[in-house]
C-alpha cells in the first residue's frame, strides 16, 4: 500500500513488577503452622513457576473447588528443599518455619463456590520446587495420588469439517497432563455444550446459516481443567444469511502502527459499527526480510497490555498472559463476531523489496509464512495470508528479474503449504497501460492457486507529481484529459479479466483518504500545482474523516469527488461515490471490494456502511 507511513521505532516499557502488593516477610518473626480449616477432599491446588530471573523466582499457587458445596477457607501448605525460600507474597497470609510454608487466604478470598478458582504468588530465592503439598490437610490433588498436580495444558484449537446446516464435527490435538487427561469440555459461546473422552465431536441440532464460536478444555483425573483452547468460528450452510455481510467479500486494512499516534485499535471496528459489515480483516504488515516471513512490530502484534476501556470485551491484560496486543484483540472481536475471517498480510511498499530475495525459493518462503502464520501462540487469530505484492519483477520498491512467472510461482507454493482450507491472496498493481504493470505477470496462472485479488485501484494519481496536474487519485472510468492512459480502475478490471483471472477473483479497492496538491489555482481537474497539500501524517494525504468537513467536495470526475478550498486541490471518495463504484462491481460480477484503511472512516464507520450497503 502506497499509502504505508515510516515505522515506528521501538517503543521503550517496563513491566510492573509483579510484587508490588507484596508484604515482606520478616523471617525472624515468622509463626508456626495453623490448624487447617477443613478436609479437602473435594479442593485441589497446583503449582506454577512463573518466571525465574536466576536470582529468584515467582511461583504461584491455584487452588479450586471441585466439590458441589462452597469451601469457607483454605491453607496451602508445601516444602522447600534447603536453600529455597519465600521472600515476599500476595494474596495470601504467607508464613514459614525451617523448610515448611504455609498460606491461608485473604479475609476477601477464603470462600470458593464449586468450580471456582483463586490463586495466590511469591517471590523466592533458591532453585528448588515445592514437595509435599497439602492442601486444608488433605492430599493436594484431591486425593492420594502426587503432590501439586499440574492443570492440564491448553488443547489444540479446534478444526471443523463435515459441515451441514444443522452440525458440525470438530477435531483438536490432545491436552497433556502430568498424570493423565480425563476428557474434554466442548465449549459454544463459551457454554459447555458436551463432555467426551476423545477428540473429536459433532455437534448437531444447529440452525442453518448461522456462525458458532468453538473452544475446547481439558480436564484430569484430579478434575481439575486447564486453559481453553484457541477458538474456532464456523458457519452452518443454508439459511437465510439476514442483515449480516452476505456473500460478497469486504474486506479492510488494519495497520499495525495504527495503534500508535492514531491511537486507532481493534476495539474501534467494534465501537463504529464496522464489524458488523464486513467479512475480512486484512492485518498490515508483517515484513519480508532474508526470504521468509519476518514479524513486523512485536509490540504493536503480541506485546502491548490494553486496559479494559480499551478492550473488545472490556477485560483489561495481565502482564503474564501469553498473548496481548492486537492479536489478542483481533482473537477478541472475532469470539464476538464470528464471521470475520483474518488474514495476516506481508510486503507493503515499505517492506516488499524482501521479495525479490523470496522469489528466488518460494517453497522456503512459503514455509517460513506458514510456521509465523501458524504459530500456536495465535494460530487461531488467522484464517490465511495476503501477500502485499508491490511488483518486484515490475518495478515497485525494487526492480528484479525473477520474470512474469514468479508470481504465479510464489501462489503456487502458498497453497501447496497452506492447504484449502487457508485463504491465499494478494494486492496487486492496478496499472493497465500498454506494456505496463499488469502485463508483466502471469496474474491468470497464479488465479487458479488464489482465492483473490486486491486490486489497488487507487493511487493513480497525486503530489507525487509535484506540478500536477490535478487528477482524482482513484478515478473508476477513463475521462478527457487523464494523465496517464490506463490508470483507472475499470482498465485494470478489464485487462485482469482478458489476462483469464475470473471476475470472482478480483476485489474492487477503495481509499479511505485523498490526495491533494497545494498552489493550485483551477477548480476543475487538470490544474497546474506547487507541491503537495499539508497532511495531518503526510504531505499530499488527508483522512476522509477529516477531509469532509474542511474541504467538502465541489465536484466529481470519473466517479470520484474532488474539492477546491483555498489553494488545495483534493480527491477523494465519499459515501455517495463509493454507492456508485459499489453498484459497479455488481455489475461487473466482481467478487467484492476492499479498503485501505479503517483509520480514514469517520467514528460511525460511514465509508464502511456504504461499501457493506452497496455490494448487499
Amino acid at each position: 500500500m502506497n499509502s504505508q507511513p515510516a515505522l515506528h521505532r521501538p517503543r521503550f516499557r517496563s513491566r510492573a513488577v509483579a510484587g508490588l502488593t507484596a508484604l515482606l516477610l520478616p523471617l525472624a518473626a515468622l509463626v508456626g503452622l495453623a490448624t487447617p480449616a477443613q478436609a479437602a477432599a473435594s479442593a485441589t491446588a497446583s503449582y506454577t513457576k512463573v518466571s525465574d530471573w536466576g536470582t529468584g523466582f515467582e511461583g504461584k499457587w491455584t487452588v479450586k473447588n471441585t466439590g458441589t458445596t462452597s469451601l469457607s477457607s483454605w491453607t496451602v501448605e508445601w516444602d522447600f528443599p534447603a536453600g529455597t525460600a519465600v521472600t515476599s507474597g500476595w494474596d495470601a497470609d504467607i508464613t514459614g518455619a525451617a523448610n515448611h510454608w504455609t498460606a491461608k487466604n485473604k479475609t476477601w478470598n477464603g470462600t470458593l463456590a464449586p468450580g471456582a478458582t483463586v490463586t495466590f504468588g511469591f517471590n523466592g530465592t533458591g532453585a528448588g520446587a515445592p514437595a509435599g503439598c497439602k492442601l486444608n490437610g488433605g492430599s493436594c490433588d484431591g486425593g492420594p495420588g502426587v503432590p501439586g498436580d499440574n492443570p492440564p495444558s491448553a488443547p489444540g484449537t479446534p478444526t471443523a469439517s463435515e459441515i451441514t446446516n444443522t452440525s458440525v464435527k470438530l477435531s483438536w490435538t490432545a491436552a497433556t497432563d502430568d498424570n493423565g487427561i480425563k476428557n474434554y469440555d466442548v465449549l459454544r459461546g463459551g457454554a459447555k455444550v458436551a463432555t467426551v473422552t476423545g477428540t473429536t465431536y459433532t455437534n448437531t441440532g444447529l440452525t442453518a446459516g448461522t456462525d458458532y464460536s468453538y473452544t475446547i478444555q481439558a480436564r484430569d483425573t484430579a478434575d481439575q481443567t486447564g486453559p481453553v483452547s484457541g477458538a474456532r468460528a464456523v458457519r452452518t450452510t443454508g439459511g437465510d444469511p439476514g442483515p449480516g455481510p452476505g456473500s460478497k467479500v469486504k474486506l479492510g486494512y488494519f495497520t499495525e502502527w495504527g495503534v500508535y499516534g492514531r491511537n486507532y485499535h481493534v476495539k474501534n471496528l467494534d465501537t463504529s459499527g464496522s464489524a458488523a459489515k464486513i467479512t475480512h480483516i486484512n492485518y498490515a504488515f508483517g515484513n519480508v526480510a532474508g526470504g521468509k516471513c519476518t514479524i513486523g512490530d512485536s509490540y504493536a502484534d503480541y506485546e502491548k497490555a490494553y486496559t479494559a476501556d480499551q478492550s473488545v470485551d472490556g477485560v483489561a491484560d495481565t502482564w503474564d498472559q501469553p498473548l496481548r496486543g492486537s492479536f489478542n484483540q483481533l482473537r477478541k472481536l472475532k469470539a464476538k463476531y464470528p464471521h470475520i475471517k483474518v488474514l495476516w498480510s506481508f510486503g507493503g511498499w515499505t517492506w516488499s523489496g524482501g521479495f525479490g530475495q523470496a522469489v528466488q525459493n518460494p517453497a522456503a518462503f512459503a514455509q517460513s509464512c506458514y510456521d509465523l502464520v501458524e504459530d500456536p501462540r495465535w494460530a487461531d487469530v488467522f484464517d490465511g495470508i495476503d501477500l502485499d505484492w508491490e511488483y518486484p519483477n515490475a518495478c515497485g520498491l525494487t526492480c528484479d528479474t525473477s520474470g512474469p512467472a514468479s508470481f504465479k510461482n510464489m501462489m503456487q507454493a502458498m497453497r501447496a503449504k497452506f492447504g484449502p482450507n487457508n485463504l491465499v491472496t494478494a494486492a496487486t498493481t492496478a496499472d493497465a497501460s500498454a506494456g505496463g504493470k499488469i502485463d508483466k505477470v502471469d496474474y491468470a496462472g497464479a488465479a487458479q492457486y488464489m482465492d483473490w485479488f486486491n486490486v489497488m485501484t487507487y493511487d493513480f494519481f497525486g503530489a507525487f507529481a509535484a506540478q500536477g496536474p490535478t487528477a482524482p487519485h482513484s478515478p473508476l472510468t477513463s475521462y478527457p484529459g487523464i494523465p496517464q492512459a490506463g490508470f483507472n480502475s475499470a482498465e485494470a478490471i478489464a485487462k485482469f479479466k482478458a489476462q483469464g483471472v475470473p471476475a470472482s477473483k478480483l476485489l474492487l479497492g477503495i481509499g479511505f483518504y485523498g490526495r491533494g496538491w497545494t498552489g493550485v489555482t483551477q477548480d476543475a481537474p487538470g490544474g497546474t500545482a506547487t507541491g503537495a497539500a499539508p497532511g495531518t501524517y503526510e504531505a499530499g494525504i488527508e483522512d476522509y474523516k477529516v477531509l469532509k468537513n474542511t474541504c467538502p467536495p465541489t465536484g466529481t470526475i470519473a466517479g470520484t469527488s474532488y474539492a477546491k478550498c483555498g489553494s488545495n486541490w483534493w480527491s477523494y471518495d465519499t459515501p455517495s461515490t463509493i454507492t456508485s463504484k459499489m453498484a459497479w462491481a455488481n455489475q461487473q460480477s466482481l467478487g467484492g471490494a476492499f479498503f485501505w484503511d479503517f483509520t480514514g472512516d469517520t467514528a460511525n464507520g460511514e465509508l464502511v456502511t456504504a461499501i457493506n450497503s452497496g455490494l448487499g
